[in-house]
């Protein structure tokens, strides 16, 4: 009776190589970075007129960020569901229009308001 040496060993598949496989940054999804630079020259283009516009979009850009840090969710998307995780660099993109949305909704809110609406109160 022989042990268990004599059965042949299970064949097991060579696993893919890291050369063999796609690049950690292919896997994942720049598509927020446009979206986020045209929101941001929309709320510097509205933002002599109104307070509320770039406020409102900086508020929106930083939730889309925090969205990107924990799911997949992905508010600026039409599909609004990622099949690839944001990048990195999108991440940052988003959230520093935000910061830039948002700092400059604060200098008009300590400026005393938009300066076209000045002249007009």
């Amino acid at each position: 009776m022989g042990g268990y040496r004599e059965y042949p060993r299970p064949y097991r598949r060579p696993s893919p190589s890291r050369t063999a496989r796609e690049p950690a940054e292919d896997r994942r999804s720049h598509a927020a970075i446009p979206v986020a630079i045209v929101l941001v020259a929309l709320g510097l283009y509205f933002a002599p007129d109104s307070l509320l516009v770039p406020a409102l979009l900086g508020g929106a850009l930083l939730l889309s960020g925090l969205s990107f840090l924990s799911t997949r969710l992905n508010p600026l998307s039409p599909h609004f569901y990622l099949t690839r995780k944001p990048s990195w660099a999108a991440i940052g993109v988003v959230f520093l229009g935000a910061a830039l949305l948002l700092a400059e909704a604060w200098a008009l809110w300590t400026a005393g308001g938009p300066a076209r609406l000045l002249p007009h109160l």
